[in-house]
């Protein structure tokens, strides 16, 4: 069963708010709980939340792929690269709270920002890891990056140019097969 256009409509605005709302999550949690106290606990739900998310991307990428996502405007992998960032920001400014882990990192916008350059491999070296603990989330970002959400990012931009070829032939139909075979 097809979705109808106001469902369609619902559901992209549901994921359009989701954005800001994740980041309000994240500016007003309180992250006590993790961080050098809890070492155990912070790696635990750090790994949890990373492996749910990768299940996740794998899912979104795969509805994409085989173009089956029935009516979502396939914003979920855009939505899922935001929360990718959020999770890494989240163990960034944890681990901060260890004086040896970071320098230059005091604040969750320091956190989201350093979070981002690191996603876009720019590096501007105001912000470095410094301990084992930042160098390990360091890397796994970037592979994290280089695995899931880049190949989330392509999945993307290939369903974006297959509907608006669909678009496009339907504005501007070609010559039927018919008219090409007379000649």
């Amino acid at each position: 069963m097809d979705p109808t256009p106001r469902s369609v409509r619902r559901l992209r605005l549901l994921l359009i708010a989701s954005a800001p709302a994740l980041l309000v999550v994240y500016f007003t949690v309180p992250l006590g709980t993790f961080g050098p106290g809890h070492p155990g606990l912070s790696w635990s739900v750090f790994t949890l939340l990373l492996t749910a998310l990768a299940t996740l991307l794998l899912r979104e990428i795969q509805l994409l792929m085989l173009d089956s996502v029935r009516g979502r405007p396939g914003l979920g992998v855009p939505l899922l690269i935001l929360l990718a960032l959020l999770i890494f920001a989240v163990a960034y400014l944890s681990l901060a709270r260890d004086p040896g882990e970071f320098r230059g990192l005091h604040t969750r916008v320091d956190a989201l920002y350093f979070t981002v350059i690191t996603m876009s491999t720019v590096g501007y070296g105001d912000i470095a890891p410094l301990g084992q603990s930042a160098r390990v989330v360091v890397m796994l970002q970037i592979l994290y990056t280089v695995v899931f959400l880049t190949v989330g990012g392509a999945a993307v931009g290939q369903f974006l140019r297959g509907r608006l070829g669909e678009r496009a032939r339907q504005r501007h139909p070609g010559p039927g097969p018919e008219d090409r075979s007379s000649g």
